[in-house]
């Protein structure tokens, strides 16, 4: 396998990927990192970031390793037999072993989840965790030993404190004996060993071991005869703490070499871990996607960005780009540009957006049959950018690393060969056509299928003639020989006729604007472009003259050719720009039909409330004056006679209210679809069937293709009116009839289709009895959610249709809540004409939530 990584600077993206790592380790597994050669291990990284990002985003999983230092030399010592590590050493594999363990058990829940990362981290034994805590337990943060290490240790620190105040009192006591002879009445250390400061003029009344003088000479540092037994056993004390810390460290040591193999694989584990989480977080930086591997040697990049070139034009949004040899005269802004100057050793420059702080990004695919693409088009336009970004890409794919665009799809290539810029050397007496055919002749004997290569203005150096027909042989060469996807770009008109007759080929260029005499940096497919070279150098100053000159001595058929390619660029432009233009007139007329749709809805609600709210203003009076009327009466028989009669005549009223309301829903629904039929069918009201809207009649629409009732249908309620399903909750539905509500369980509803097809025919009885083409009526009304204001008309229609329905009893469901409904059913049940008695529902039927009542007959 050979891969051109300095050419397409492979060791740069590595660099700056590496940025986003927290440990050493990981860093050292970025600079590590090459093109796999196992398609297994390259599918499980893969798989290893798609987890990652998904236990970050969707689980709110992660780790952190911040901190944390390379613990390879203690790893080191614990591998030579009797080695004993120092508290710091011990201190850092603690931490990094607790980190592991950390992961291990965020990342432990979710292994149904992320399988791949759980294999990272499932062979670390939990039991480490014990010699850990070991370990913090004994040694503070600082590294020191704590006193309560061992029992010996904190016996002899406890003894060091109290001959060190021993001793202490017993230098000031000579301190004070002494007198005038004293430099300062304090206690002092030299050499390990207690003293006091002594003039140097008085140095013979002080009897004891001289430790030296002070930096001027007046002062002599004097262990006294007296101190100097119990300074022997100071030091005597702190040879045994020593001993006993050696003793704790070695201790230490030895429960964590039994423990070597967990070790190490914890320390790997981090370093994977942290591997993983960089990428994750250079992919979350670049917008970067994981890439997916193709069997069918499918190259597929959408908005292609070059990692590379983005970060450097975040680093110098401030700073003008810039051209070899100088500053870039200043031009107008781009309103989306495609590829920019390649990173270092490139001649192209900058392509930007608005300011020059975006890259126009770059959509191509090639297939195992059209596996060619010949870029052409202006200087300075962004082909080479181009190819540098298809090799990048894809050998940062088949490193395990996410790709910078929208969606990517790269073969398991087993080379990715570039041949890009100027090899020119003097000391190996190369020059540019030289260089080139000797670089190209290497990547002929190491082209192995699948292979991606990539061809920078090919054949150029020599002859025109002869270098576009060496271009064209070296493509077709790669291609047919080699099986390889060729990308090259070019100036010759060969290979641009080369591609525009072999129908296997792509033809694609970089877009230059005619106006403004600047590229455009967009990758257009399926046409060659002008080099306008011309053009460019004018652009970059050359001398009006010189640019005249140029095109007198211009050859006739080179000008029609170029002329043409500006011609068919010039054309797909337009046709672009009218299709974009088309679009936003679409989007425009769709908006107007659907803000008309919105209207005519609001103007019709608000005349469907005025005419329900007289509608009640109407049966409320009837109700007020009939029910006068009757207990004006003292027949009782008749009086009961005319209650019944009253009840019917109010229930009949109730539906004629609900058919009417019904009847005018119908009709705006009519209009409204008509509207949005004629703005294209989808801006309002879901169209319907042949763009016909449903007639008003009686209100029932018969859909064409209902197999089952959902959100939407038209359904016929157990009242036997027709309304719209707004909204399902498990087994119940709310059903829009006119500007009411209903809440119906589904088993009760039946699709107006099915209705339709039931329904007797003929005009319907005036008589007061239970309508011929209604369902039985309910026997339980659910009233959960309701306001009182709400519940009394639903309460008041349900006790009447129940009532002629001849039900001896029914159940009202009101919940527990506040009270404030319940309160209000008893309240109605116990004034209401037709009920005989009320109580609350067995536990088993709701209990206190629930109250049955029984129906006069």
């Amino acid at each position: 396998m050979s891969y051109s990584l300095e050419t397409l600077e492979y060791e740069r993206l590595l660099e700056l990927a590496a940025r986003h790592a927290q440990t050493p380790m990981g860093i050292e597994r970025f600079a590590g990192l090459r093109p796999k050669t196992s398609r297994i291990e390259l599918d499980a990284d893969l798989a290893a970031i798609s987890e990652t990002i998904v236990l970050n985003e969707e689980k709110q999983v992660t780790w952190s390793f911040s901190g944390i230092e390379d613990p390879a030399d203690a790893v080191a010592i614990l591998r030579i037999k009797n080695a004993a590590l120092e508290p710091n050493l011990l201190l850092e594999l603690a931490r990094v072993c607790s980190q592991a363990l950390f992961a291990r058990s965020s990342i432990q829940p979710e292994k149904e989840t992320a399988p791949t990362l759980w294999s990272k981290v499932e062979m670390i034994p939990p039991t480490l965790l014990s010699a850990i805590e070991k370990i913090n337990k004994k040694l503070l943060p600082g590294g020191e030993i704590d006193d309560s290490a061992s029992p010996e240790l904190a016996r002899i620190r406890r003894e060091i404190s109290a001959q060190r105040a021993r001793l202490t009192k017993s230098l000031e006591s000579v301190m004070r004996a002494s007198g005038d002879a004293i430099q300062d009445q304090l206690v002092t250390v030299r050499n390990d060993r207690f003293v006091i400061p002594v003039k140097a003029d008085f140095r013979g009344k002080v009897g004891g071991v001289a430790h030296g003088f002070s930096s001027s000479g007046a002062t002599v540092f004097v262990e006294p005869l007296d101190a100097i037994e119990a300074n022997n056993e100071l030091q005597n004390l702190k040879g045994k703490e020593e001993r006993e810390v050696a003793r704790i460290l070695f201790e230490l040591t030895e429960q964590l070499r039994e423990q070597l193999p967990a070790i190490e694989t914890a320390v790997d584990a981090v370093a994977e871990l942290d591997f993983i989480k960089a990428k994750v977080e250079f992919a979350r930086k670049f917008k970067a996607v994981v890439p997916e591997i193709s069997a069918d040697n499918t190259l597929e990049l959408v908005d292609a960005r070059h990692p590379l070139l983005e970060e450097n034009l975040r680093a110098n949004r401030s700073v003008p780009p810039a051209v070899a040899g100088g500053a870039f005269p200043p031009r107008p802004v781009i309103s989306r540009a495609a590829s920019g100057t390649a990173p270092s050793g490139d001649s192209q420059t900058p392509p930007a957006t608005a300011g020059g702080t975006d890259i126009v990004p770059s959509s191509f695919t090639l297939t195992k049959d059209r596996s060619v693409m010949i870029i052409s088009g202006a200087n300075a336009g962004g082909k080479t950018v181009v190819l540098k970004t298809a090799g990048l890409l894809s050998l940062m794919a088949i490193s395990g690393l996410p790709v910078p665009a929208k969606q990517a799809k790269v073969p398991f290539y087993r080379s990715v060969l570039a041949d890009i810029g100027d090899h020119q050397s003097l000391a190996a007496n190369l020059s540019t056509f030289s260089s080139h055919m000797s670089n190209i002749a290497e990547m002929m004997r190491e082209c192995v299928a699948p292979s991606l290569v990539l061809l920078d203005e090919a054949g150029t150096g020599t002859d025109p003639e002869e270098g576009s027909a060496l271009g064209v042989a070296i493509v077709d060469h790669f291609r047919r020989a080699c099986g390889a996807q060729v990308i090259a770009s070019t100036h010759y008109r060969g290979l641009k006729i080369y591609a525009a007759n072999d129908p296997n080929v792509i033809n694609a260029s970089v877009e230059f604007d005619e106006k403004t005499l600047q590229p455009t940096y967009r990758l257009l497919m399926g046409m060659a472009g002008a080099s306008s070279g011309i053009q460019i150098a004018s652009r970059f100053g050359i001398l009006p003259e010189v640019i005249d000159n140029a095109r007198e001595n211009l050859d006739i058929s080179a000008q029609e050719a170029e002329a043409y390619l500006r011609k068919l660029s010039t054309e797909a432009k337009q046709a672009e720009d009218l299709r974009v233009a088309l679009e936003e007139e679409r989007e425009a007329v769709a908006m107007k039909y659907a803000k008309l749709d919105i209207e005519a809805g609001k103007k019709e609600k608000a005349r469907q409330k005025e005419f329900e709210q007289t509608l009640a203003e109407t049966v409320d009076s009837f109700e007020r004056q009939s029910k006068a009327f009757i207990d004006g009466l003292e027949d009782k028989a008749l009086k009961n006679k005319l209650e019944k009669e009253r009840s019917a005549r109010k229930a009949e009223l109730n539906r004629a209210v609900v058919s009417k309301v019904q009847g005018q829903t119908s009709r705006v629904g009519g209009t409204t679809s008509s509207l949005s039929a004629s703005a294209g069918g989808h801006l309002g009201s879901p169209p319907y069937k042949g763009g016909v809207a449903p007639a008003s009649g009686d209100g029932v629409v018969l859909p064409a293709d209902d197999a089952k009732i959902a959100v939407g249908s038209r359904v016929i309620t157990s009242f036997g009116n027709v309304g719209t399903v707004e909204r399902m909750d498990k087994e119940v539905a709310e059903v829009l009839v006119g500007g009411m509500r209903l809440r119906e369980k589904l088993a009760d509803l039946q699709l107006a289709e099915q209705q339709a097809e039931t329904r007797p025919v003929g005009r319907v009885s005036t008589e007061i009895s239970k309508p011929l083409d209604a369902p039985d009526a309910p026997s339980e009304l659910n009233l959960i959610g309701r306001t009182t204001a709400e519940a009394e008309y639903e309460l008041d229609r349900f006790i009447d249709e129940a009532y002629l329905a001849s039900l001896p009893r029914i159940r009202i469901i009101h919940g527990f809540g506040t009270g404030a409904l319940k309160n209000f059913v008893h309240h109605t049940l116990k004034n209401h004409d037709l009920i005989e008695r009320f109580a609350f529902a067995p536990p088993d039927q709701g209990g206190n939530g629930a109250t049955i009542a029984e129906l006069k007959l």
